[in-house]
């Protein structure tokens, strides 16, 4: 059996947690979400998790070779040797670098696929959707009040709590996050087309329409 390792990359909103969260379960892969890698690796005082804590507390960024070891035991485990979908790594082209040297050592030769999928779509449109997503803060679902409304108004479906909006989801924070991420992370768009191994999607349409086109750029 070949080993899939997907990343997904795309700008802020364009659907990518929504996508992965269902092609996970799909798949049966773990979802292995960097941000929460890195909170679990902190509440478990672990070493590592340990050692991030002291420059988050000092207000400076995690240094790429420890975010990098603790992606790089991640998938390492057991639950990740059928494939994984990694989430929020990388996000330049030196953690590119990194992710396909820890690929490299953790399958040791066997037979693997990578795919970097990229969520192509209008920034214009995206703004509308930043400004109305909500999130549950139990399970982490998320909503759209124009594209993926809950059945009960600001209320989740799965649990019933009441939907919650990100501080810095307005208009300007928005604007800001994509000149960021054009200027970091767009990169990876060619770095991953020189590598033969990006496969882009059409990110605009509903969930479902998405999704069928995700499954066709997996196979």
């Amino acid at each position: 059996m070949t080993k899939k390792e997907l990343i997904f990359l795309g700008p802020p909103a364009c659907g990518k947690g929504t996508q992965t969260n269902k092609l996970a379960e799909y798949l049966h892969f773990p979802h292995v979400d960097t941000g929460s890698l890195l909170r679990a690796e902190i509440k478990g005082e672990t070493e590592a998790g340990k050692e991030a804590k002291g420059y988050i507390d000092k207000g400076q960024l995690v240094p790429v070779e420890l975010v990098s070891r603790i992606i790089k035991n991640r998938l390492s485990q057991d639950d990740c040797k059928n494939g994984y979908i990694l989430d929020g790594y990388p996000r330049s082209v030196e953690q590119a670098e990194e992710l396909e040297k820890m690929n490299a050592e953790i399958d040791n030769g066997g037979d693997t696929k990578f795919i970097a999928v990229y969520f192509d779509i209008d920034t214009s449109i995206l703004v509308e959707r930043i400004v109305n997503r909500r999130s549950c803060p139990v399970c982490g679902e998320i909503y759209n009040l124009e594209f993926k409304p809950p059945k009960v108004a600001e209320h989740c479906d799965k649990d019933g709590a009441e939907l919650t909006q990100r501080k810095d989801d307005t208009r300007e924070v928005a604007q800001s996050r994509f000149d960021t991420y054009n200027k970091e992370t767009a990169p990876l768009v060619e770095y991953y087309t020189k590598k033969g191994v990006l496969k882009s999607i059409d990110a605009n349409g509903t969930i479902d329409e998405v999704w069928e086109r995700l499954l066709e750029v997996i196979k």
